[in-house]
Protein backbone atom coordinates (compact mmCIF):
# COMPACT_ATOMS: atom_id res chain seq x y z
CA UNK A 1 0.00 0.00 0.00
CA UNK A 2 1.91 2.91 -0.88
CA UNK A 3 1.48 6.60 1.46
CA UNK A 4 3.33 8.83 3.50
CA UNK A 5 5.54 5.80 5.14
CA UNK A 6 5.66 3.95 1.85
CA UNK A 7 9.52 2.40 1.37
CA UNK A 8 10.07 2.39 5.46
CA UNK A 9 9.89 -1.39 6.74
CA UNK A 10 8.76 -1.97 9.98
CA UNK A 11 9.60 -5.12 12.13
CA UNK A 12 6.46 -5.94 14.83
CA UNK A 13 7.73 -8.06 18.01
CA UNK A 14 5.19 -6.60 20.23
CA UNK A 15 1.53 -8.13 21.27
CA UNK A 16 -1.45 -7.38 22.51
CA UNK A 17 -2.52 -3.85 22.16
CA UNK A 18 -0.45 -0.94 22.90
CA UNK A 19 2.63 -2.22 20.19
CA UNK A 20 0.05 -3.89 17.25
CA UNK A 21 -1.54 0.28 17.62
CA UNK A 22 1.62 1.59 17.03
CA UNK A 23 2.34 -0.79 14.08
CA UNK A 24 -0.84 -0.24 12.38
CA UNK A 25 -1.42 3.45 12.70
CA UNK A 26 2.42 2.93 10.66
CA UNK A 27 1.27 0.43 8.48
CA UNK A 28 -2.11 2.64 7.53
CA UNK A 29 0.93 5.22 6.20
CA UNK A 30 2.12 2.76 3.95
CA UNK A 31 4.92 1.46 6.11
CA UNK A 32 5.82 -2.30 5.35
CA UNK A 33 4.31 -3.61 8.59
CA UNK A 34 6.02 -7.18 9.85
CA UNK A 35 4.66 -8.61 12.49
CA UNK A 36 6.71 -11.36 14.35
CA UNK A 37 4.18 -13.71 16.49
CA UNK A 38 4.87 -17.27 18.52
CA UNK A 39 4.79 -20.05 16.34
CA UNK A 40 1.72 -22.44 16.71
CA UNK A 41 -0.23 -19.59 19.49
CA UNK A 42 0.58 -16.39 17.53
CA UNK A 43 -0.16 -12.87 19.17
CA UNK A 44 -1.96 -13.28 22.86
CA UNK A 45 -5.08 -11.44 21.33
CA UNK A 46 -5.60 -14.23 18.60
CA UNK A 47 -7.44 -15.70 21.81
CA UNK A 48 -8.72 -13.31 23.09
CA UNK A 49 -12.35 -13.83 22.82
CA UNK A 50 -15.48 -14.02 22.79
CA UNK A 51 -16.30 -13.02 20.42
CA UNK A 52 -14.78 -15.26 17.81
CA UNK A 53 -15.99 -15.74 14.41
CA UNK A 54 -14.71 -18.96 12.61
CA UNK A 55 -12.07 -19.13 14.89
CA UNK A 56 -10.91 -15.70 14.62
CA UNK A 57 -10.40 -13.61 17.39
CA UNK A 58 -12.50 -10.02 16.58
CA UNK A 59 -9.69 -8.20 19.30
CA UNK A 60 -6.97 -9.39 17.01
CA UNK A 61 -8.80 -7.97 13.78
CA UNK A 62 -9.25 -4.74 15.95
CA UNK A 63 -5.35 -3.99 15.64
CA UNK A 64 -3.17 -5.60 12.75
CA UNK A 65 -4.61 -4.31 9.25
CA UNK A 66 -2.45 -3.41 6.87
CA UNK A 67 0.64 -6.21 7.91
CA UNK A 68 2.28 -9.70 7.34
CA UNK A 69 2.74 -11.94 9.66
CA UNK A 70 5.73 -14.64 10.07
CA UNK A 71 6.18 -17.13 13.24
CA UNK A 72 9.48 -17.24 14.15
CA UNK A 73 10.70 -18.86 17.72
CA UNK A 74 13.54 -16.70 18.89
CA UNK A 75 15.08 -19.08 21.25
CA UNK A 76 15.49 -20.85 18.25
CA UNK A 77 18.75 -20.35 16.57
CA UNK A 78 17.34 -20.57 13.32
CA UNK A 79 14.28 -18.35 13.97
CA UNK A 80 16.86 -15.88 15.44
CA UNK A 81 18.86 -15.48 12.23
CA UNK A 82 15.81 -14.84 10.35
CA UNK A 83 14.98 -11.97 12.85
CA UNK A 84 18.10 -10.51 12.39
CA UNK A 85 18.30 -10.67 9.01
CA UNK A 86 15.11 -8.48 8.77
CA UNK A 87 16.50 -6.45 11.72
CA UNK A 88 19.38 -5.59 9.26
CA UNK A 89 17.11 -4.47 6.26
CA UNK A 90 14.76 -2.41 9.08
CA UNK A 91 13.67 1.02 9.44
CA UNK A 92 11.83 0.75 12.72
CA UNK A 93 11.56 -2.40 15.22
CA UNK A 94 8.56 -2.43 18.11
CA UNK A 95 8.74 -3.98 20.98
CA UNK A 96 6.89 -3.90 24.34
CA UNK A 97 8.42 -6.82 26.45
CA UNK A 98 9.16 -6.84 30.34
CA UNK A 99 12.44 -4.86 31.05
CA UNK A 100 15.30 -7.29 30.54
CA UNK A 101 13.34 -10.21 27.86
CA UNK A 102 15.44 -9.13 24.64
CA UNK A 103 18.53 -9.30 26.71
CA UNK A 104 17.82 -12.51 27.97
CA UNK A 105 17.28 -13.62 24.24
CA UNK A 106 20.45 -12.31 23.40
CA UNK A 107 18.40 -9.36 21.19
CA UNK A 108 19.23 -6.23 22.89
CA UNK A 109 18.17 -3.40 22.04
CA UNK A 110 22.06 -2.16 21.96
CA UNK A 111 23.01 -5.02 20.12
CA UNK A 112 20.25 -4.82 17.19
CA UNK A 113 21.45 -0.78 16.62
CA UNK A 114 24.78 -1.82 16.71
CA UNK A 115 23.71 -4.04 14.03
CA UNK A 116 22.07 -1.30 12.23
CA UNK A 117 22.78 1.86 13.21
CA UNK A 118 19.97 3.63 11.80
CA UNK A 119 17.34 1.77 13.13
CA UNK A 120 14.51 2.95 14.92
CA UNK A 121 13.47 1.18 17.95
CA UNK A 122 10.05 1.51 20.11
CA UNK A 123 10.55 0.16 23.20
CA UNK A 124 6.70 0.81 24.81
CA UNK A 125 6.22 -0.58 28.77
CA UNK A 126 3.58 -0.47 31.60
CA UNK A 127 4.72 2.12 33.89
CA UNK A 128 8.31 3.19 32.48
CA UNK A 129 11.84 1.65 31.64
CA UNK A 130 13.48 2.74 34.67
CA UNK A 131 12.18 4.26 37.99
CA UNK A 132 11.39 2.50 41.46
CA UNK A 133 8.17 0.33 39.71
CA UNK A 134 9.94 0.29 36.29
CA UNK A 135 9.79 -3.57 35.80
CA UNK A 136 6.12 -3.97 36.38
CA UNK A 137 4.00 -5.14 34.18
CA UNK A 138 1.57 -3.13 32.11
CA UNK A 139 -2.06 -3.97 31.53
CA UNK A 140 -4.76 -1.26 30.34
CA UNK A 141 -7.13 -1.12 33.66
CA UNK A 142 -4.44 -1.37 36.01
CA UNK A 143 -2.70 1.55 34.40
CA UNK A 144 -6.00 3.33 34.27
CA UNK A 145 -6.41 3.47 37.92
CA UNK A 146 -2.77 4.04 38.71
CA UNK A 147 -2.76 6.82 36.35
CA UNK A 148 -5.73 8.59 37.66
CA UNK A 149 -8.13 8.31 34.71
CA UNK A 150 -10.00 6.04 36.95
CA UNK A 151 -10.62 8.66 40.01
CA UNK A 152 -11.76 11.19 37.06
CA UNK A 153 -14.17 8.68 35.27
CA UNK A 154 -17.65 7.20 36.93
CA UNK A 155 -20.65 9.07 37.88
CA UNK A 156 -19.23 10.07 41.06
CA UNK A 157 -16.08 10.16 43.58
CA UNK A 158 -16.96 7.20 45.22
CA UNK A 159 -18.03 5.20 41.52
CA UNK A 160 -14.63 5.11 39.99
CA UNK A 161 -14.78 3.10 36.17
CA UNK A 162 -12.59 2.23 33.56
CA UNK A 163 -13.10 3.91 30.11
CA UNK A 164 -15.11 1.40 27.93
CA UNK A 165 -12.15 0.97 25.71
CA UNK A 166 -8.42 0.07 27.01
CA UNK A 167 -7.24 3.73 26.09
CA UNK A 168 -4.02 3.24 28.07
CA UNK A 169 -3.12 0.90 25.77
CA UNK A 170 -4.37 2.79 22.72
CA UNK A 171 -3.07 6.23 23.74
CA UNK A 172 0.60 4.35 24.50
CA UNK A 173 0.62 2.77 20.78
CA UNK A 174 -0.54 6.83 19.17
CA UNK A 175 2.28 8.33 21.17
CA UNK A 176 4.62 5.26 19.93
CA UNK A 177 3.65 6.07 16.71
CA UNK A 178 4.32 10.08 16.93
CA UNK A 179 7.40 9.32 18.42
CA UNK A 180 8.63 7.36 15.89
CA UNK A 181 7.70 9.50 13.21
CA UNK A 182 9.32 12.29 15.24
CA UNK A 183 12.55 9.68 14.98
CA UNK A 184 12.53 8.97 11.32
CA UNK A 185 12.43 12.80 10.36
CA UNK A 186 15.53 13.30 12.55
CA UNK A 187 17.52 10.16 10.93
CA UNK A 188 17.51 12.27 7.71
CA UNK A 189 19.65 15.24 9.09
CA UNK A 190 21.64 12.37 11.82
CA UNK A 191 21.78 9.32 9.81
CA UNK A 192 21.32 7.67 12.85
CA UNK A 193 18.15 5.94 14.29
CA UNK A 194 17.16 6.46 17.79
CA UNK A 195 15.01 4.62 21.29
CA UNK A 196 12.09 6.19 21.53
CA UNK A 197 10.28 5.37 24.84
CA UNK A 198 6.68 5.04 26.29
CA UNK A 199 4.10 3.34 28.70
CA UNK A 200 0.73 3.29 29.61
CA UNK A 201 1.25 5.19 32.82
CA UNK A 202 2.88 8.37 30.18
CA UNK A 203 0.37 8.48 28.05
CA UNK A 204 -2.29 8.12 30.47
CA UNK A 205 -0.38 11.16 32.46
CA UNK A 206 -0.05 12.77 29.00
CA UNK A 207 -3.93 13.18 28.55
CA UNK A 208 -4.94 14.93 31.94
CA UNK A 209 -4.77 17.72 30.06
CA UNK A 210 -6.84 20.17 32.55
CA UNK A 211 -7.29 18.00 35.02
CA UNK A 212 -3.44 18.27 35.49
CA UNK A 213 -2.91 21.54 35.93
CA UNK A 214 -6.10 21.52 38.00
CA UNK A 215 -3.79 19.72 40.23
CA UNK A 216 -0.22 21.24 39.71
CA UNK A 217 -1.03 25.00 39.36
CA UNK A 218 -3.93 25.34 41.41
CA UNK A 219 -3.62 22.56 44.20
CA UNK A 220 -7.23 20.68 43.47
CA UNK A 221 -7.99 16.71 43.36
CA UNK A 222 -10.35 16.68 40.55
CA UNK A 223 -12.88 13.92 41.15
CA UNK A 224 -15.34 11.67 38.77
CA UNK A 225 -18.32 13.84 38.56
CA UNK A 226 -20.75 11.70 36.07
CA UNK A 227 -21.74 13.35 32.79
CA UNK A 228 -21.08 16.74 33.65
CA UNK A 229 -17.62 19.35 32.99
CA UNK A 230 -15.78 20.21 35.89
CA UNK A 231 -15.25 23.50 34.84
CA UNK A 232 -17.54 24.45 32.15
CA UNK A 233 -21.91 24.89 32.73
CA UNK A 234 -24.06 23.83 31.17
CA UNK A 235 -21.50 21.05 29.38
CA UNK A 236 -22.84 17.61 29.79
CA UNK A 237 -25.78 14.60 29.07
CA UNK A 238 -29.38 16.01 30.17
CA UNK A 239 -32.58 14.32 29.90
CA UNK A 240 -35.57 14.69 27.99
CA UNK A 241 -39.18 13.28 27.03
CA UNK A 242 -37.43 10.04 25.62
CA UNK A 243 -34.01 10.01 26.33
CA UNK A 244 -31.11 12.37 26.64
CA UNK A 245 -29.07 14.48 24.91
CA UNK A 246 -25.53 16.00 25.01
CA UNK A 247 -24.73 20.05 24.92
CA UNK A 248 -21.90 22.27 25.43
CA UNK A 249 -22.30 25.50 26.35
CA UNK A 250 -18.73 26.95 26.15
CA UNK A 251 -19.10 30.83 26.11
CA UNK A 252 -21.47 33.74 27.68
CA UNK A 253 -22.82 34.62 23.80
CA UNK A 254 -24.00 31.06 23.47
CA UNK A 255 -25.54 31.02 27.24
CA UNK A 256 -27.59 34.17 26.55
CA UNK A 257 -28.95 32.43 23.11
CA UNK A 258 -29.42 29.19 24.80
CA UNK A 259 -31.65 30.83 27.56
CA UNK A 260 -33.34 32.81 25.30
CA UNK A 261 -34.61 29.76 23.25
CA UNK A 262 -35.87 28.11 26.14
CA UNK A 263 -36.99 31.22 28.41
CA UNK A 264 -34.92 30.37 31.47
CA UNK A 265 -35.78 31.65 34.81
CA UNK A 266 -31.72 31.77 35.30
CA UNK A 267 -31.39 34.59 38.08
CA UNK A 268 -28.21 33.93 40.14
CA UNK A 269 -26.85 32.07 37.06
CA UNK A 270 -25.46 34.81 35.34
CA UNK A 271 -21.59 33.65 34.67
CA UNK A 272 -19.71 30.08 34.17
CA UNK A 273 -18.47 30.31 37.68
CA UNK A 274 -21.81 30.46 39.13
CA UNK A 275 -23.17 27.18 37.32
CA UNK A 276 -20.57 25.72 38.01
CA UNK A 277 -20.82 26.87 41.47
CA UNK A 278 -24.73 25.69 41.54
CA UNK A 279 -24.55 22.78 39.48
CA UNK A 280 -27.13 20.73 40.75
CA UNK A 281 -30.18 23.99 40.45
CA UNK A 282 -28.50 24.50 36.79
CA UNK A 283 -29.40 20.70 35.91
CA UNK A 284 -33.34 21.22 37.15
CA UNK A 285 -33.58 24.36 35.28
CA UNK A 286 -32.07 22.66 31.91
CA UNK A 287 -34.14 19.20 32.27
CA UNK A 288 -37.21 20.64 33.50
CA UNK A 289 -37.31 22.98 30.32
CA UNK A 290 -36.22 19.90 28.20
CA UNK A 291 -38.83 17.43 29.45
CA UNK A 292 -41.60 18.34 27.07
CA UNK A 293 -39.36 17.71 23.95
CA UNK A 294 -38.54 14.34 22.24
CA UNK A 295 -34.63 13.95 21.74
CA UNK A 296 -35.03 14.52 17.90
CA UNK A 297 -37.18 17.94 18.39
CA UNK A 298 -35.01 19.30 20.79
CA UNK A 299 -31.68 18.44 18.85
CA UNK A 300 -33.46 20.44 16.20
CA UNK A 301 -34.44 23.37 18.35
CA UNK A 302 -30.89 23.56 19.84
CA UNK A 303 -29.67 23.49 16.22
CA UNK A 304 -31.66 26.23 15.53
CA UNK A 305 -30.51 28.37 18.40
CA UNK A 306 -26.85 27.59 17.78
CA UNK A 307 -25.62 25.50 20.63
CA UNK A 308 -23.38 22.13 20.26
CA UNK A 309 -25.61 19.41 20.70
CA UNK A 310 -25.31 15.92 19.80
CA UNK A 311 -27.47 12.52 21.06
CA UNK A 312 -25.89 9.46 22.43
CA UNK A 313 -25.15 6.81 19.95
CA UNK A 314 -24.59 3.40 20.53
CA UNK A 315 -21.48 1.31 17.93
CA UNK A 316 -24.21 0.23 15.86
CA UNK A 317 -25.70 3.63 14.75
CA UNK A 318 -22.34 4.91 14.52
CA UNK A 319 -21.13 2.33 11.84
CA UNK A 320 -24.26 2.90 10.20
CA UNK A 321 -24.13 6.72 10.26
CA UNK A 322 -23.66 8.71 6.39
CA UNK A 323 -21.25 10.67 8.38
CA UNK A 324 -19.00 7.84 9.34
CA UNK A 325 -19.03 6.53 6.03
CA UNK A 326 -18.03 9.79 4.58
CA UNK A 327 -14.77 10.19 6.65
CA UNK A 328 -13.38 6.69 5.57
CA UNK A 329 -14.03 5.07 9.06
CA UNK A 330 -15.12 1.53 7.30
CA UNK A 331 -13.31 0.42 5.55
CA UNK A 332 -13.60 -3.44 3.23
CA UNK A 333 -10.74 -6.08 3.18
CA UNK A 334 -10.86 -9.76 2.22
CA UNK A 335 -9.61 -11.82 4.94
CA UNK A 336 -7.81 -15.02 3.77
CA UNK A 337 -10.62 -17.53 5.72
CA UNK A 338 -13.53 -15.18 6.55
CA UNK A 339 -13.65 -13.55 3.55
CA UNK A 340 -14.95 -9.98 3.02
CA UNK A 341 -15.19 -8.59 6.40
CA UNK A 342 -15.40 -4.51 7.49
CA UNK A 343 -13.36 -2.92 9.67
CA UNK A 344 -13.13 0.35 11.15
CA UNK A 345 -11.19 2.34 9.42
CA UNK A 346 -7.80 5.00 9.53
CA UNK A 347 -8.57 8.32 11.47
CA UNK A 348 -6.35 10.30 9.02
CA UNK A 349 -7.05 11.62 5.75
CA UNK A 350 -4.65 13.58 3.34
CA UNK A 351 -4.51 15.84 0.71
CA UNK A 352 -2.29 17.71 -2.35
CA UNK A 353 -4.11 20.60 -3.98
CA UNK A 354 -7.69 19.93 -2.71
CA UNK A 355 -6.90 16.17 -4.38
CA UNK A 356 -7.69 13.56 -1.53
CA UNK A 357 -3.95 11.25 -1.75
CA UNK A 358 -5.58 9.41 1.62
CA UNK A 359 -3.86 5.78 1.03
CA UNK A 360 -7.18 3.47 0.30
CA UNK A 361 -6.00 -0.33 -0.62
CA UNK A 362 -5.93 -1.67 2.85
CA UNK A 363 -5.11 -4.89 3.31
CA UNK A 364 -6.55 -7.63 6.24
CA UNK A 365 -5.20 -8.66 9.31
CA UNK A 366 -3.47 -11.60 9.10
CA UNK A 367 -3.29 -15.38 9.69
CA UNK A 368 -0.57 -16.69 11.85
CA UNK A 369 2.39 -17.06 9.33
CA UNK A 370 0.63 -16.38 6.45
CA UNK A 371 3.23 -14.22 4.99
CA UNK A 372 6.34 -16.68 6.81
CA UNK A 373 7.32 -18.56 3.29
CA UNK A 374 7.17 -15.34 1.27
CA UNK A 375 9.13 -13.15 3.93
CA UNK A 376 11.91 -15.94 3.98
CA UNK A 377 11.73 -16.15 0.14
CA UNK A 378 12.95 -12.20 -0.11
CA UNK A 379 15.31 -12.08 2.72
CA UNK A 380 17.19 -14.68 0.40
CA UNK A 381 16.97 -12.72 -2.58
CA UNK A 382 19.76 -10.19 -3.61
CA UNK A 383 19.29 -7.01 -2.42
Amino acid sequence: MSGPLDGVLVVDLSRALAGPQATMMLGDLGARVIKVEVPERGDDTRGWGPPFVDGESTYFLSANRNKESIALDLKDPADRDVLLRLVDRADVLVENFRTGVLERLGLGIGDLRQRNPRLVVLSITGFGHDGPEGGRAGYDQIAQGEAGLMSLTGSGPDDPQRVGVPIGDLLAGMYGAYGVLAALNERWSTGVGSVVRTSLLAAIVGVHAFQGTRYTVAGEVGRAQGNHHPSIAPYGLFHCADGAVQISVGSEGLWQRFCSAFSLDVSGLDTNAERVAHRDRLVKVVEDAFAGYTSEALLAKLAEAGVPAGRVRTLDEVYSWDQTASQGLIIDVDHATLGPLRLPGPPLRFFADDEETTPCDHSPPPTLDQHGPAIRAWLDSPR
